[in-house]
């Protein structure tokens, strides 16, 4: 059911009960941002990345991963010094995971409506356009 992204050598409350990851708010979204685009990184590379956006305090940042790390949304190494976290669900779990339920509860369970106020309040490059046909011409031919 949730596609987690394997971990070895990487801590998580998983290991002590199987607990599913629960989905995540803003803020974690954000976190998970940066790791999904790092791979792992530090609570203070986090911070960094996010105060390129934002005003986000160190603390704030270390607290919301230490909560996200107990929501089985991050895994961390604690083998060193400096504790490296690692995103432990995918990014392409989650966006399934939100555009799902906004189909349901926004689009009245059509992806068709979806996809048409998505292309018309958005301006689409001729790449993105060819893509979007293209995965049409698939979808129309299974």
């Amino acid at each position: 059911m949730y596609e987690l992204i394997p971990t070895l050598q990487y801590e998580s409350n998983r290991m002590m009960m199987n607990v599913k990851p629960t989905k995540p708010t803003d803020g974690e979204l954000e976190i998970l941002a940066v790791l999904w685009d790092h791979e792992e990184a530090t609570v203070r590379t986090v911070y960094e990345e996010l105060c390129k956006t934002k005003d986000s305090g160190y603390t704030t940042t270390l607290k919301l991963m230490q909560i996200m790390l107990t929501k089985n949304l991050v895994t961390r190494d604690s083998s060193c010094k400096t504790h490296m976290y690692k995103p432990a669900i995918s990014r392409e779990h989650i966006q399934q995971q939100f555009l799902g339920k906004m189909i349901t509860n926004l689009f009245s369970g059509s992806s068709a409506s979806l996809v048409m106020q998505a292309l018309g309040g958005h301006t689409s490059s001729n790449e993105e356009l060819d893509e979007i046909a293209l995965l049409i011409k698939k979808l129309k031919t299974k």
